[in-house]
Parts: structure tokens; C-alpha cells; sequence
């Protein structure tokens, strides 16, 4: 047998792995049903032999120990199918590099998937298309709209992001760590599996479903899920069949080191995920519960599934330990340490440093000292390709955003002053962000980013100082309330950043229709949700798991505001289709990304030292890795570089693409280059702020009150 490229570590698995007893009747439905659908001999990707050794009876008897038997044969005829597509695109499309032929199977698929079981379906051409046929009949019909939704979305997701594996392998490149994993989300199947744990056990609540708590939960899940076939298929998937979406790969490309320390760095992700799939279900589900009002039978079903998805880990993962599919020579037989420790010389001791390692891994997040020297920010050099331009509006909107805030009442409310309001300079931000913009235009674009950064501020120091989460979940609902879609009544407003959004949001929707204010609003609303959860992780003082941080700093940072600001004046010649494909989400995402890492960068002074702060990507990274500032600083770095590359990437090999998949008039694609262009000016402008500002700077920090101003009292609203 060929040697393995590095030895499986050690893996986080605090459940232990069932068996369910209908194993053997799931093996005889699947292979029946497999060659009923033209998997098996004469497929040309599977013989009954490949079958039997992969064994997905037994995977999914192991990651659904609790259903019935005709259910988990159901489930297990999903997983042959998801298989087979997999082995099956690698055969004809992979291997052959053949995209258009690719993409043309894909386009067809989700018409296999009608929400409505009376819509018709094409005849199968071939065995993936009849096995999506045959099973989207058996399974959608003891389920509701909304999770078939959910499920047909998760599907899609699946099998249309195997374009973007087959692209880079193409152009032979290996993706970015943030990148990769987003991805990995959608090719990888996960997200998919976490529909069939709902149908194995309980349906989410759709009052609930599309909250933060439950995409963390499913999240997370498919974070740990994806990070450990990736460990146990390396030797397959890279040194076999070529495949560049490996998560070792990825990370032993970006941090240039060896196989065998990439490997022990992912299984260092793959625990993080875990524990924070435990923090969010012991914290922020039953809060997210409390909150809607769900029944007892409600909670008991959201509890079904969050156990469903931890029973799917430990059965996975006891999978991938018997599967034939798998490098998985010399690992452990068991999720738990201590049980192989009862021979002889095992002595409590051994057990005991056990434990206290895991318990010392998890609590790290949690022993940050805060307000740490940490001396002026380095600032390395940035990666920047694109030119500044300013609008010729800037004097103006500097005079008009200082009269402006004082009669919102931004100067009044004990946060901020007249110097803390010049430190920030915003009108210089904004004249970057459009250098084409009219006065009022600019006026607008900077009292917006003044909200914004008032209210980033207004949070942590109003209701973290208090740990009062109430009155700020209370504020955050009344700030949703003051962005009317159809001309509702607003409440009357009682702080600043209410009458600042009040009439932000009345001179930027005047025009708009309700259809066109809900994504806006939809952006605001991420954005002060954001908030809670900064707020949330200061009363429990953890510093954030980096997965979640880089995802959630999107959303803090303001980003979706500001990008939903450029499209609003895009109009219908683009379809809402092309917003949602991969390449332009993953265009706008680097864009977010590199800002957000910048702003960490420059503001690293500033949070840790001065405000006690604990989401940087910085001091996420140090905690993470268990580093010194110099150390963590060029981790940052390089990443917020692969994260312009990436764009430059998606700009000129990917979007062309999109438009010709789109077949988009020249109207649209001039729409979409403009906003590109957009793009690039936003980067461009925000690097330029942050270079010029007094907010950063250490000889303006150190002269600074960083709580309240000491001559006003911090105004907390009453709220009714």
C-alpha cells in the first residue's frame, strides 16, 4: 500500500458514534435501488464492488442511529446518489476538463426538483438525473414548502458549485483559506446533509429557521463535517485523482508548510467549529428560542436536530475510520483518548493531561487580558492596484456632516464630540468610496458611514460597559422599525441613531419601491444584529472562533450597507440571479474581506490597548494560533492579499463566465463593470481613509478619553 503523507491526528469528538439496527436492510434497499437507476454495471463509474466497499449503508446507519427503516433507506439512497453524481462528474467532466458539457448536466438537474410534486419532470437521460427524480418524489411530500426550499437550494448549491472545482482545476490554482471554505460549504454537501438530519429527526421551526443561531449550528457543522473527509481523503483526492479542493492543500499552500503541519492545523479548525457549534447551541439557540416564542414541541424539535447534527459527526467521522474510500491506516478506532488508554502504564495522570488539554483548548478563547500595551500599529505594506480618485464634493460634506450630526444629537449623547467626529474625517471616506458623487450625494453617502460609526461605537460602550443585552436587543428591533417598507408609522425617536436613520432612510428610499427598500433594509438590519453579537462575545469575554469572526466582521463592519448603496441605482437589465452566482458573491466577499482586515490592521492599537476589544482578526489570530502580535500580524497580511488577488482573479477569469452563462445584454454587462469599478474605488477610498485619519493614530489615541466623555452623561434610551 502506498505510504500515507502524514500521519491522522488526533480528533475532537465528544459523542460517541451509534449504530443504527436497520443496517443491513439500508445496504439491500440501496444496492437494489442503485441498479435500478443505471449506477452500478455498465454506468462506467461503479461496479457492484465499488458499492460494497464504500459501504453508504453503514455511513448512514452510523450518522442516523435513530430512524426507522424505511427512512434510512431513503437517506441512504440520497447518499448513493450524491456519491454517484460526485464519482460521476469526476469521470466525465473532471478528468476531461470539459465545462460546457459539465455545466449543461448541471442546468438540468433542478428541474428534477419541482417545489410543486404537480410540476412535471424531463425524462432521465441518465442514472443522476432518474435517481434526483425517484427521490425528490419519496421525500418531499412529508415535508413543508419552506425546508423544501431550503433543501432544493442546498441541492443546487451542490451540484452547481462543482464548476468552480472544475474551473480551478483547469487553471490549476488552489484557492485562499477564506475562500475555500465558503465554497467547500456548498460543494461539499453538508449543508445538504443537514436537511436530510431534519427529515431523520425534527423540522426546524421557519420562525427560526433563518436566523443567526441556526446557520451557525448548520454552519459549523458542515465546517467540521467537510474538514474531516478533507484529512481522511487527501491521500485520494490530491495524489490520485489531482483535485485541488482539499482544505491540507489549501492551508499547506498558504502558510508554506509541511503536509504533516497543515494536516494538524486543520483538525485545529475542525475543533474550533465544533466548540463553536457547543457555544452557539448551549447559548444563542435557546436565547433565539426565548425570543420567538417557540412551543415546547417547538424547542423539542430544534433539540432533535441539534443532536441529529452532533450524532452525524461522530457517525461520520466512525464511517471514514471502516471505509475502504478513505486513507485511514493507524488512526484511532475511538473519538474518545482515555478509552485506549486501559492497558498497562496508564495511569490517571495520562487521562488527566488529556482532559486538561482539551479543557485548556477550549477556554483559551475566553482568558484574553484586555487593554494590553501593545504599542503603535504596525502597518505593513498594503497590496493596493487600483487608483485613489476623490470627489471634488469633499469641503462641502465636511461642513454639512458637522452640522448635521450635531442636530441628530451624535454630539449630545456622551460618545462622541467635535474632535472625535473630525478624528473620523468620514465626508474623506465617502469623496473615495464615489468620487463621482454630487453634493448631495456625498452628503447622503457620509451621513450614512457617520450612523454607522457612531453606532459601532455607541454599542460596545453604552450597553457593553452595562452587559445590559436587553436594552441593546430592545434598541435594535426599534432601529428596524424606524425603515418603513410601505409607509408604515415609525416610532418617535429617542436617541440619535434613531433620528439619524430616520432620516437617512426617508432621503434614500424616496424613490425606491418596497421591493427596492427591503434589501436595504435587510443590510441595516445585518449590521445592528451584528452588533449584538460583538456585544454578546463582550459579556462572555471569548474572543470569536476565526471561521465565524471573518464572517461575521462582514457584517459589523457595514459592508452589505455600503454594496447595496452601489446597486441601488443598477435597475432590472441585471438579473437578481447574477447578485446570487457564486463568482459575484465571491467578488463582493474578497472585497469585504480585504477592507475588514485592513480596518483590523490600522485600528489594532486603538481596540486592544485603548477599548479592551476583542474582535480583531489580529487577536483572533494570536489566540488561535497561540502567537505574539509580530507573529499574528503577517498572517493577517498575507491573507488580506490573497483576498485582493482573489479579486483580481474573479474579475478577469470568472465574471466573463457569469455573463456568458447569463447571456446578459451589453446594457448589463456595462452595468456589471461599472460595478466593478465600484468596487475598486470603495478599496481604493477606504485604504486612503485610513491612511489619512487621526482615529488610528497613536499620538491622537494617547490624548484621548476612550470610555465615556468625561463632561456628559451617556444617554440610555426608554424604551417602550
Amino acid at each position: 500500500m502506498t505510504q500515507q503523507p502524514f500521519e491522522l491526528p488526533h480528533f475532537y469528538l465528544p459523542h460517541p458514534a451509534r449504530l443504527n439496527p436497520h443496517v443491513d436492510e439500508a445496504r439491500a434497499h440501496s444496492t437494489a435501488w442503485a441498479r435500478d437507476m443505471g449506477m452500478l454495471e455498465g454506468s462506467g463509474v461503479w461496479e457492484q464492488s465499488d458499492l460494497d466497499a464504500h459501504d453508504y449503508g453503514l455511513l448512514c446507519a452510523y450518522t442516523h442511529p435513530d430512524c426507522d427503516g424505511p427512512d434510512l433507506s431513503l437517506i441512504t439512497d440520497w447518499y448513493v446518489w450524491v456519491f454517484f453524481f460526485d464519482d460521476h462528474f469526476l469521470e466525465k467532466y473532471k478528468r476531461s476538463q470539459d465545462r460546457a458539457a459539465g455545466k449543461a448536466h448541471l442546468d438540468r438537474l433542478p428541474l428534477f426538483m419541482p417545489l410543486d410534486l404537480a410540476t412535471g419532470v424531463p425524462e432521465p437521460e441518465n442514472p443522476v438525473e432518474a435517481g434526483l427524480a425517484d427521490l425528490w418524489a419519496r421525500t418531499v411530500p412529508a415535508m413543508s414548502a419552506g425546508w423544501r426550499r431550503r433543501f432544493a437550494v442546498a441541492t443546487e448549491h451542490l451540484l452547481n458549485e462543482s464548476l468552480w472545482e472544475l474551473s480551478n482545476i483547469h487553471e490549476g490554482r488552489i484557492a485562499n483559506p477564506v475562500e475555500y471554505i465558503e465554497m467547500r460549504r456548498k460543494v461539499g454537501g453538508a449543508p445538504w446533509s443537514a436537511g436530510l438530519v431534519e427529515y431523520a429527526t425534527a423540522e426546524v421551526p421557519a420562525a427560526i429557521a433563518g436566523t443567526r443561531p441556526m446557520r451557525v449550528l448548520m454552519e459549523t457543522f458542515a465546517d467540521a463535517v467537510h474538514l474531516r473527509n478533507d484529512l481522511f481523503s487527501y491521500q485520494r483526492e490530491v495524489e490520485d485523482e489531482g483535485e485541488l479542493s482539499n482544505g491540507v492543500l489549501v492551508l499547506e499552500t498558504f502558510f508554506g508548510c509541511t503536509t504533516q503541519e497543515a494536516a494538524d492545523l486543520v483538525n485545529d479548525v475542525l475543533t474550533s467549529r465544533l466548540h463553536q457549534f457547543e457555544h452557539t447551541a448551549f447559548t444563542e439557540v435557546p436565547a433565539v428560542a426565548l425570543e420567538n416564542g417557540l412551543t415546547p414541541a417547538e424547542v423539542a424539535a430544534v433539540a432533535a436536530y441539534t443532536k441529529g447534527l452532533q450524532d452525524w459527526q461522530s457517525g461520520g467521522h466512525e464511517w471514514h475510520m471502516r471505509s475502504s474510500r478513505y486513507m485511514n491506516e493507524n488512526a484511532r478506532t475511538s473519538g474518545f483518548p482515555w478509552q485506549s488508554l486501559g492497558g498497562p502504564g496508564t495511569s490517571a495522570a495520562d487521562v488527566g493531561a488529556l482532559l486538561a488539554a482539551a479543557g485548556a483548548e477550549r477556554l483559551r478563547a475566553h482568558t484574553h487580558v484586555p487593554f494590553q500595551r501593545v504599542g503603535p500599529s504596525r502597518i505593513p505594506d498594503i497590496y493596493m492596484p487600483f487608483p485613489l480618485e476623490l470627489s471634488p464634493a469633499l469641503e462641502g460634506s465636511r461642513r454639512h456632516l458637522f452640522d448635521w450630526c450635531a442636530r441628530m444629537g451624535m454630539l449630545s449623547e456622551g460618545v462622541w464630540d467635535e474632535d472625535k467626529l473630525a478624528s473620523c474625517d468620514l465626508p474623506l471616506c465617502a469623496a473615495g468610496l464615489d468620487p463621482d458623487a454630487t453634493q448631495d450625494q456625498l452628503d447622503l453617502a457620509s451621513g450614512w458611514l457617520a450612523f454607522g460609526t457612531y453606532g459601532d461605537d455607541y454599542y460596545p460602550l453604552v450597553y457593553g460597559h452595562r452587559r445590559d443585552l436587553v436594552a441593546a436587543r430592545l434598541t435594535t428591533a426599534r432601529l428596524s422599525a424606524c425603515m418603513p417598507l410601505a409607509g408604515e408609522p415609525v416610532p418617535p425617536p429617542v436617541n440619535a441613531m434613531e433620528r439619524s436613520l430616520i432620516d437617512l432612510w426617508a432621503r434614500t428610499t424616496a424613490d425606491m419601491t418596497p421591493e427596492q427598500r427591503r434589501p436595504l433594509r435587510t443590510a441595516i438590519d445585518k449590521m445592528t444584529e451584528a452588533w449584538l453579537w460583538e456585544l454578546f462575545n463582550q459579556i462572555h469575554h471569548r474572543v470569536p472562533d476565526p471561521v465565524d469572526y471573518l464572517e461575521m466582521r462582514r457584517s459589523t463592519f457595514g459592508s452589505d450597507l455600503t454594496l447595496g448603496l452601489c446597486r441601488a441605482g443598477h435597475g432590472p437589465a441585471v438579473p437578481p440571479e447574477v447578485y446570487r452566482s457564486g463568482p459575484v458573491r465571491s467578488l463582493e466577499n474578497a472585497a469585504m474581506d480585504w477592507a475588514c482586515l485592513l480596518n483590523d490592521i490600522f485600528s489594532y492599537q486603538k481596540e486592544i490597548e485603548y477599548e479592551g476589544e476583542m474582535h480583531n482578526a489580529i487577536l483572533v489570530v494570536q489566540n488561535f494560533f497561540g502567537v505574539d502580535y509580530p507573529t499574528a500580524l503577517p498572517v493577517v497580511h498575507d491573507l488580506m492579499t490573497q483576498r485582493m488577488r482573489q479579486f483580481e482573479h474573479v474579475v478577469e477569469r470568472e465574471l466573463p463566465v457569469v455573463y456568458e452563462d447569463f447571456d446578459l445584454s451589453e446594457e448589463a454587462r456595462q452595468i456589471m463593470r461599472d460595478y466593478v469599478a465600484d468596487l475598486r474605488n470603495w478599496m481604493a477610498g477606504i485604504l486612503n481613509w485610513h491612511r489619512s485619519v487621526p482615529r488610528y493614530r497613536a499620538e491622537y489615541l494617547a490624548r484621548r478619553a476612550h470610555l465615556f466623555l468625561p463632561d456628559r452623561t451617556p444617554a440610555v434610551p426608554v424604551l417602550h
